[in-house]
């Protein structure tokens, strides 16, 4: 095992977005134990604190891949195209118009059926991106392209959290009641 490797060649995986996730799950536990700490306990400290780097960067490797979206955002920045979200926030008129009206479906919503609909676009518009995603990025090989889905991804991730938000509030109030 290198360091220095992509995540995607230190669980040897192709470096692609779609994937198994059962099989990054058995592979990061499979890692796990060639690199526990313990296992080394005989061969003293500095091969522990190895052992150790070892097992930060296992978890670190899973974190991304295991995440689509991180997945997505890591597989842009391998390939030259930084998604940069925390600096660009520009997106498409059309997008900006359709978060704006969940916005105020979510402000205006007073059931939780109402938030159930509102999630439903939600997961609508979020398997659509996700397909656009992988397309551009396993297909297409348009990293730069893919930018672009995975900002939106991240704006429409966001928005679920405040609908679920929403969602947990209502039901809490209600039991209250």
């Amino acid at each position: 095992m290198n360091l220095q490797s992509s995540d995607f060649e230190l669980f040897g995986i192709p470096s692609q977005f779609a994937q198994d996730r059962a099989a990054i799950d058995a592979r990061w536990k499979d890692l796990q134990r060639e690199a526990h700490p313990d296992k080394f306990a005989a061969q003293g400290a500095a091969a522990q604190r190895i052992a150790m780097q070892w097992s930060v960067r296992i978890n670190e490797a899973y974190q991304r891949l295991k995440d689509p979206l991180k997945r997505a955002a890591y597989l842009c920045e391998l390939n030259g195209a930084p998604v940069n979200a925390e600096n660009n926030t520009a997106m498409p008129a059309v997008f900006l118009m359709q978060q704006m009206e969940w916005r105020e479906s979510l402000d205006e919503a007073q059931t939780s059926d109402d938030l159930e609909a509102i999630g439903a676009q939600v997961a609508q518009a979020r398997k659509e991106t996700m397909q656009k995603c992988g397309l551009l990025l396993d297909v297409n090989h348009d990293f730069a392209g893919a930018v672009q889905q995975v900002r939106a991804l991240m704006f429409i991730e966001r928005f679920a959290s405040d609908v679920d938000a929403r969602l947990d509030q209502m039901d809490t109030a209600v039991r209250g009641q």
